[in-house]
């Protein structure tokens, strides 16, 4: 199980090593019902762990941000090592509609731009 810990109004998970289809899905499962319960106004995917993304994982990836989009959460994916963005480009496998970042710390500063105005700031 991959650990989604709240600050403030953002979830944050760091998803750390390869994933099995069963756990991709169940990550899937987990934010979404985080998303319903906290109401938060962003979310970071940290994947700054990860050495290879196959296209199963990058569709469960875009299709997680799109739905947290529609229930009203702008998701940033940060930390993508080089080596999972040219494969994801050979693989013809766009993350279409999910906003990136370098790092952790852009990644916040992105969402909190995004959100401007909204709800409480992490700054606070």
């Amino acid at each position: 199980m991959i650990p989604i810990l709240r600050v403030k109004d953002v979830l944050l998970s760091s998803i750390q090593g390869d994933l099995t289809d069963r756990e991709v899905l169940e990550y899937q499962s987990q934010m979404l019902k985080m998303l319903e319960k906290t109401e938060v106004i962003g979310v970071l995917i940290d994947i700054t762990g990860m050495d290879i993304v196959d296209s199963f994982m990058a569709r469960v990836i875009n299709e997680t941000a799109n739905m947290a989009r529609i229930m009203g959460t702008e998701v940033v994916l940060c930390g993508m090592q080089p080596m999972v963005a040219l494969t994801l480009v050979e693989m013809g496998r766009e993350l279409i509609g999910v906003q990136t970042a370098l790092n952790l710390s852009k990644g916040l500063d992105k969402i909190l731009s995004s959100t401007k105005g909204t709800r409480v700031s992490l700054h606070s």
